[in-house]
């Protein structure tokens, strides 16, 4: 009896996963993508490795024939698109290859998030064979008991979320390919549209605008520092005057406050106390992350995430491309365990523990929460 084949995208996850499924399983890593739309300098060239959707047309001579030979990919034919073997992943695809012959089962242990599905589907694509001698895995974290309870459910490609990511990528080009020469035309040489940074210019600009058409309106706050009879320290805010909101709008009208309020004998009138309370912090997603990293740490995305992947095939957190702030129950119950372990259980004293907790009101970081997968957690 042979061995499963399990493909991933990093070999410090291979590294990590192997040591989990233990000698049953060969664990390999593609690197990242292994296939895509040709490059420019490779839009002309055949290869024995390069696929097409559809049956492969010949081009045209004419400017919209030149055009999909570019982009790769063909809008007037039902989106029929070219793919190549990536450059330098030729010796990643043959050993893969050379892997499935001996394989019993082939396992796509891709990311799950949509560039995770399409990688695992090229994959497929390459190797080729039947489709029954491959399963789907999937997980946000990388632990023993996460791994193990994937594999003991596999599942098949999810091709919903593969076309989604064909969708954006042919979108890439056509927009790239499409709208920049225009602009060469329109504008000036040298200046490119695209899928994202187009609308990033819209957004940018239309702010600019608003910042140049804001007119500032002057106002003054007034502090007094005063002091109990014991000697305390008794900072106020001045926010009233003869029982009418007071908000000094120039320079005069602070002055004569500060002049009344020098000469002013005070008393505390009313005292009332309130019980407070505060929310915790909503878990990271990926946008808040990287604004946290950047306004605390000064990193830039790019860094950001590269640390976070580190994290992530290390074991330490969950799968770092999330737009959801909702914890598993899994997750709640760990927490709960580690808190009443290390802190005593008398934290939950008074708290009913039920098998559904209710969920939980976070303090917001952001006006956006699509619900797609779980947020960043620890893990240890």
């Amino acid at each position: 009896m042979g061995k499963a084949l399990v493909i991933v995208e990093s070999p410090a996850k291979a590294k990590t996963i192997n040591k989990y499924l233990g000698n049953d399983y060969v664990v390999k890593s593609s690197v990242g993508h292994i296939r895509d739309l040709p490059t420019s300098g490779s839009a002309t060239k055949k290869s024995a490795d390069s696929t097409s959707t559809k049956t492969a047309k010949k081009p045209k001579k004419d400017e919209r024939g030149a055009l999909v030979n570019r982009m790769g990919v063909d809008p007037w034919h039902n989106w029929d698109a070219r793919y190549e073997v990536l450059p330098g992943k030729e010796k990643v695809v043959s050993e893969l290859k050379q892997l499935a012959e001996k394989a019993d089962h082939i396992y796509l242990a891709t990311d799950l998030d949509r560039e995770g599905e399409a990688i695992a589907w090229h994959l497929r694509e390459v190797i080729g064979g039947d489709d029954t001698r491959y399963s789907r895995v999937v997980f946000n974290e990388i632990t023993k008991n996460a791994i193990r309870q994937a594999f003991e459910k596999p599942g098949e490609l999810n091709i919903d979320r593969v076309n989604a990511q064909q969708a954006r990528r042919f979108m890439d080009r056509v927009v790239g390919y499409m709208v920049s020469p225009l602009l060469w035309k329109k504008i000036a040489r040298g200046l490119s549209a695209g899928r994202v940074q187009s609308v990033a210019v819209r957004l940018v600009v239309e702010r600019e605008r608003e910042i140049k058409a804001f007119v500032p309106e002057e106002f003054w706050e007034i502090d007094a520092n005063t002091t109990t009879p014991g000697g305390d320290a008794l900072p106020l805010e001045v926010t009233h005057q003869n029982d009418k909101p007071f908000r000094p709008v120039n320079r005069e009208q602070t002055l004569a406050a500060v002049s009344l309020l020098e000469k002013a004998r005070y008393s505390v009138l009313e005292r009332e106390d309130k019980p407070t309370s505060s929310k915790p912090g909503a878990p990271f997603i990926t946008s808040t992350l990287q604004q946290a990293a950047s306004t605390r740490l000064g990193f830039g995305v790019k860094k950001t995430m590269m640390m976070a992947q580190r994290l992530y095939e290390a074991g330490y957190i969950t799968y770092m491309r999330t737009d959801s702030t909702n914890l598993s129950q899994d997750a709640v119950t760990m927490v709960r365990d580690y808190i009443s372990d290390n802190f005593g259980k008398k934290i939950f004293a008074g708290k009913t523990r039920t098998s559904t907790p209710a969920k939980r009101t976070h303090r917001k970081r952001t006006k956006l929460s699509v619900l797609l997968m779980s947020p960043y957690r620890r893990n240890r």
